[in-house]
């Protein structure tokens, strides 16, 4: 049985949120903060990790909007 979410870097999260149009907000340790300005303004904290859990990544991508 496969899984539905992939295991991805944190660097191809964050190049595929920006080409959706989120934006660098600020950085506190490992967390970096992205937004997308709109209705509604959508936030989302990604952790810099070699490899993002796949729990973490449905939560990216609810906090964002993005339905699979």
């Amino acid at each position: 049985m496969g899984e539905k979410y992939p295991i991805l870097s944190s660097r191809q999260i964050i190049k595929r949120l920006e080409a959706l149009g989120f934006k660098h907000k600020s950085q506190k340790g490992s967390h970096v903060k992205y937004v997308k300005e709109g209705t509604p303004v959508r936030t989302v904290i990604i952790p810099k990790h070699d490899t993002v859990a796949r729990g973490t990544l449905r939560s990216i991508l609810e906090q964002s909007g993005i339905e699979l």
